[in-house]
């Protein structure tokens, strides 16, 4: 798990290399941490939390080891079979 805020100050340079991350497929999924919800990086819902907030992780396992379920909103198959048990 990575914190967004860990990557660097808000800058040009903390974008470009968040983006490097995400191309070398370091972070596939990102999360809310106090929410403990992870969902795809392209989620609409993530992309409105707050910086402070907002997590990475490497995949969906390591989400899930860390204790957080899927978005309701872009992981629909994932949340419900989360939600059934």
């Amino acid at each position: 798990m990575i914190k967004h805020e860990k990557i660097g100050p808000e800058s040009f340079a903390t974008s470009r290399k968040l983006k490097e991350m995400i191309d070398n497929r370091q972070i596939t999924v990102a999360g809310n941490r106090n929410l403990k919800i992870y969902g795809r990086l392209s989620c609409g819902s993530g992309k409105r939390m707050k910086r402070s907030n907002r997590v990475f992780f490497t995949d969906e396992r390591d989400a899930l080891a860390h204790g957080y379920r899927p978005c309701g909103h872009c992981m629909r198959e994932a949340h419900l079979k989360w939600k059934s048990g």
